[in-house]
């Protein structure tokens, strides 16, 4: 299977999996308690009957300004985003002048698909009519489940909304449910998400649905279609459960004429990029030089 990048010295640290489902209610009472602690930078807004935002402006201040719409993983089934609100802030933030809005979409298995999405869609068609906003200039990602999510979105924008993203972030996304059913990745040893996580994240989910019952907009990669979407950047580590499923989806986008940045970290895992190893610096810089070039494609113009 290979082995961990020598500058992720720490990965002993992570651990082989979350243990779900039996771990589940014990992240959903912490992320109850995170809630609270959320910076008062972001102002909550809600955006339909169960869908909330929160929302940053551009640190100048100045407006329309280009705004990054971000979904946060947890498989679909945990996660808030309140948990990846300060990291992704200070991520982005510095280095481009850019608003942000978080989703706090619904999880399954309470609420299996569509309504994590319909709620990712509700926040972007609410982002898109806020006045300090470039419409034209809205990028959507997120992390794993996020970045499934902004994928999943990004097709569902194509074939129904007025809205269109000008770019789109995947992070190590989980968009294919065909990965659970892989055995040869049983004994793969995945740190944060391995094939007990994914089986049980799908599962729960797509609540029953299998083969061609799976909407393309809940699993990206069954798409028979990928013209016509907004470029994209990927990354993955070669050690991570969705590499080859990220691999195979960033070929297909080429091959259907959207540009797409295919970054492959060897050595990297599910999660790697949390530390501040300079392989974790470039990786980060890649989004952010993408990020940047979506926003302003002729800066010199």
């Amino acid at each position: 299977m290979g082995t961990y990048h020598p500058e992720l010295t720490k990965a002993w640290l992570y651990p082989p999996s979350l243990g779900l489902p039996r771990t589940l209610p014990f992240f959903r009472a912490m992320e109850a308690l995170q809630r609270r602690f959320i910076s008062p930078k972001a102002r909550k807004v809600s955006v339909s009957e169960t869908a909330d935002v929160y929302f940053v402006g551009p640190p100048s201040g100045r407006t329309p300004a280009p705004a990054l719409l971000w979904m946060h993983g947890g498989g679909l089934v945990i996660g808030t985003a309140v948990s990846e609100f300060s990291f992704t802030l200070e991520r982005y933030s510095p280095h481009m002048d850019v608003a942000m809005a978080f989703v706090e979409y619904r999880l399954a298995p309470e609420h299996p698909f569509p309504a994590a999405l319909d709620d990712c869609a509700a926040a972007l068609e609410w982002l898109a009519a806020q006045p300090d906003v470039d419409s034209s200039r809205i990028a959507i990602g997120g992390v794993s489940a996020g970045g499934g999510l902004a994928a999943g979105l990004a097709l569902r924008a194509r074939d129904e909304m007025d809205v269109q993203p000008v770019f789109q972030l995947l992070i190590y996304p989980m968009i294919d449910d065909r990965t659970a059913h892989r055995t040869d990745l049983d004994d793969m040893p995945a740190k944060l998400w391995n094939q007990t996580c994914n089986r049980f994240g799908w599962s729960s989910y797509l609540a029953g649905a299998t083969g061609d019952d799976v909407h393309s907009h809940a699993a990206p990669s069954r798409a028979e279609d990928l013209s016509g979407l907004p470029p994209a950047w990927i990354g993955v580590g070669t050690l991570d459960l969705f590499h080859d499923e990220n691999v195979e989806y960033a070929r297909r986008l080429q091959e259907a004429g959207v540009p797409c940045e295919l970054k492959v970290v060897e050595g990297g895992y599910h999660g790697f990029d949390l530390g501040r190893a300079p392989v974790v610096q470039d990786f980060h810089r890649s989004q952010i030089d993408a990020l940047g070039a979506a926003f302003d494609p002729d800066p010199a113009g």
